[in-house]
């Protein structure tokens, strides 16, 4: 049996002292996220994904962003216990495709990077990860660069 997820998410920017992450990565960058966690949209969208895949609902339900256990926290520890679940119900991740779609800053030198995180973290061979990213060709929130937006589609297969 194979089961798809797809999830998107979306963070202000904002300059606000706290660090860009992306992906697992500190990116050099005017501008933080602005979320409860640490504000890794790609991880976020990749959670939900895989939620989404078994049908366990979305990243709020899980993660609520009233909980203040969940306040800073690095969004790879969402992923590791989001993947327990996958792996306790027999499922594993046959691939994943996800997109960010970002003004600046440019994300070339930092692609590799993220796909061998997630890579590490969804206990996958590299080459079944696929990140790319755009930009919004300055139209919208995102085009201004007062937000970052990112998609996942996730493949799983049973065990």
């Amino acid at each position: 049996m194979i089961r798809i997820g797809h999830a998107r998410d979306i963070h202000r920017l904002e300059e606000n002292n706290r660090p860009f992450v992306l992906g697992g990565i500190k990116i050099p960058f005017e501008k933080g996220n602005v979320s409860h966690s640490d504000g890794d949209c790609l991880y976020h969208a990749l959670a939900e994904s895989l939620m989404g895949a078994l049908a366990l609902g979305d990243l709020g339900k899980m993660f609520p962003d009233n909980d203040d256990r969940f306040l800073n926290m690095d969004s790879s520890i969402i992923v590791k216990k989001v993947m327990n679940i996958v792996r306790n119900k027999g499922y594993h991740v046959m691939n994943i495709d996800a997109s960010i779609v970002l003004e600046k800053p440019k994300l070339k030198d930092y692609i590799d990077d993220m796909r061998k995180n997630i890579a590490i973290l969804l206990d996958v061979d590299i080459s079944r990860v696929s990140v790319k990213a755009q930009t919004n060709e300055k139209v919208g929130e995102i085009g201004k660069n007062e937000a970052i937006e990112c998609f996942s589609t996730v493949l799983l297969g049973r065990d």
